[in-house]
């Protein structure tokens, strides 16, 4: 049989080390999907909807750092995948999408589902490009590939399914994956960066997901500055643990400690992050950045100083050029904020002997205590960011992916299948609420149809929380929020796949220990308090007027008894 277009493909992927490819199957992907049928070394991973399968490729490369690949048919079916591609090019992870098109000699014609490619995915990705001929698609699918894993970033290659069944005698290249470079700034701006700190008296340290594999540096710089260490929800896996500087996250989801922490600097150092709410920077510190992009330097507040470097890198050249500070009043009054700040969310996580209502901070916090040391937790947007950012504990081993820079609704089970086919021996775990998991319940049969173990936590409030919250501290009457929700055990139950159903909080730690031991994927459907409030780092003037707003206009509403419920939830009386 003569080699295709396809082969070529199938056979280049292979040389770049791509395991697996997350699609649904169409005509104009045929060509493709048949030569991974007959070369067997790559799996397809069959996917209910194209959305899904970019998610799920993107938490894979966000756990491998290593390419991910989905794919989908002409029109419709490649279009589905912008909403999950968007969501890697803005984590910045390394992902390839093969988009099959109509049949080259149509294009152009309006001819049935025809799209432009290009232009569509030009906003999502780093690369793309349309492979028109045969002797094109080496050099086009090579360069994709590189473009994405340099960029850690997003290309898309478009072919027609015509193209891809044309034969070629051209040999798949060989993959030369590059090896991390030591990038780090000139002498003379390490100089200028270690003069502002030793000027600096209270200096803190900003840190996003630019601290990956970074730690014991970046901690090893907040002991010789005596500087606390404020982290964003991105940042939280890299630097949380094993830090006796870390006060908390800052930002709309984040801590009374790290917003202060960063208010009240006179030296502000962000590395790795691109932290992007304004109203959280200080107003009158220093402000010195580390980033690997130089397009983020100076992206969000005005600097003293930007430098270009890896933030490892950059640390241990910048270190022996650094005076150790022994002022430790500010680091100290940081950290005694923080465990003040602790302590309050910690309470909030207990169950009352007694209580009727299950809150969920207890469910974070009995998932946090229950899970795997090296377990791989996706948290949908919204409320269940924050209760993940909150109680989930963090050791080095354990992985949070969620769609933290794009905010996508239904992002978490998606997702945990990436993470789980990639990492078939470890425990994931979907931490989903009832909107985004109904967005994209579809998917949720292809556990039980590809065999994959994902425990899925479904926090069923019967409305979209986040957005809820959001309409009231706006001082409006909250709107087309409610959902109607089925029994989503019972669904479980009849695809196959074990679903609990917990109404009662005492009975919610067994339930979570029950499925969280089951060998196949399981569901736990806990229905749990509606009115609970999600309060900032610090409540502003303007917050509080409109959520008094709101509460006279949902009196005049006729909505009485539900203030009584806010009032008795979040008092927990």
């Amino acid at each position: 049989m003569a080699r295709t277009i396809a082969d070529l493909m199938a056979e280049t992927l292979r040389a770049a080390g791509v395991q697996r490819i997350y699609g649904v199957a169409g005509d104009s992907l045929n060509g493709f999907t048949d030569s991974l049928r007959r070369m067997k070394e790559i799996d397809w991973v069959h996917m209910r909807h194209e959305e899904a399968g970019a998610f799920a490729a993107g938490a894979e490369a966000h756990l491998t750092g290593q390419l991910a690949v989905c794919a989908g048919s002409c029109g419709p079916g490649n279009m589905h995948l912008i909403n999950g591609l968007f969501d890697c090019y803005r984590s910045r992870v390394p992902v390839l999408a093969i988009a099959a098109h109509i049949p080259s000699n149509e294009i152009g014609g309006h001819y049935f589902q025809e799209t432009h490619p290009e232009q569509l995915f030009a906003e999502c990705s780093h690369y793309v490009e349309t492979i028109s001929n045969p002797e094109q698609m080496p050099r086009v699918l090579d360069k994709a590939i590189r473009v994405a894993v340099a960029e850690r970033g997003v290309s898309v290659v478009v072919i027609p399914g015509d193209v891809a069944l044309q034969t070629t005698a051209a040999k798949a290249a060989k993959w030369l994956a590059p090896k991390p470079p030591v990038v780090r700034p000139s002498d003379s701006e390490l100089d200028a960066l270690a003069a502002l700190l030793n000027d600096g008296e209270k200096i803190t340290l900003m840190c996003g997901a630019g601290c990956a594999g970074a730690h014991d540096a970046v901690v090893e710089l907040a002991r010789v500055l005596n500087a606390p260490m404020v982290h964003s929800l991105r940042g939280k896996e890299h630097v949380e643990y094993d830090n006796p500087f870390d006060v908390g996250m800052t930002g709309l989801i984040g801590f009374a400690s790290g917003y202060a922490a960063m208010k009240e600097c006179d030296t502000l150092l962000l590395l790795g992050t691109d932290f992007p709410y304004r109203q959280f920077y200080p107003d009158h510190a220093k402000v010195a950045q580390v980033d690997i992009r130089a397009e983020s330097l100076g992206n969000r507040c005005r600097l003293d100083i930007g430098v270009v470097g890896d933030v490892g890198d950059t640390i241990a050249a910048l270190l022996p050029r650094l005076k150790p500070k022994t002022e430790r009043a500010f680091l100290d009054a940081a950290l005694a904020h923080y465990k003040k700040a602790r302590a309050d969310l910690d309470k909030l996580a207990e169950n009352k002997p007694g209580s009727g209502k299950i809150h969920p901070q207890y469910v974070a916090r009995l998932l946090s205590e229950l899970a795997d040391d090296d377990a791989v937790f996706t948290c949908d947007v919204g409320t269940q960011s924050v209760w993940a950012a909150r109680y989930l504990k963090m050791n080095g081993k354990r992985r949070l992916i969620g769609s933290f820079n794009h905010a996508s609704m239904a992002n978490a089970m998606p997702q945990a299948i990436g993470a789980q086919a990639s990492h078939k021996g470890r425990q994931v775990i979907s931490m989903s609420g009832d909107g985004g998991f109904a967005m994209m319940m579809g998917d949720f049969i292809s556990l039980s149809q590809l065999g994959l173990p994902v425990k899925v936590i479904v926090l069923n409030n019967g409305t979209l929380g986040f957005v809820e919250l959001e309409m009231k501290a706006s001082g409006f009457v909250d709107t087309a929020v409610d959902l109607k929700n089925p029994d989503f055990a019972a669904m479980a139950t009849a695809m196959g796949i074990k679903g609990i159903r917990v109404e009662d909080p005492q009975k919610l730690e067994g339930a979570l220990k029950e499925a969280l031991a089951h060998k196949g994927p399981a569901l736990v459907d806990v229905v749990s308090a509606r009115q609970e409030l999600v309060m900032p780092p610090k409540a502003t003037l303007d917050q509080a007027y409109h959520f008094g707003l709101f509460t006279l206009k949902a009196v005049m509403d006729g909505r009485a008894t539900e203030l009584v419920d806010l009032a008795r939830t979040n008092l927990r009386i």
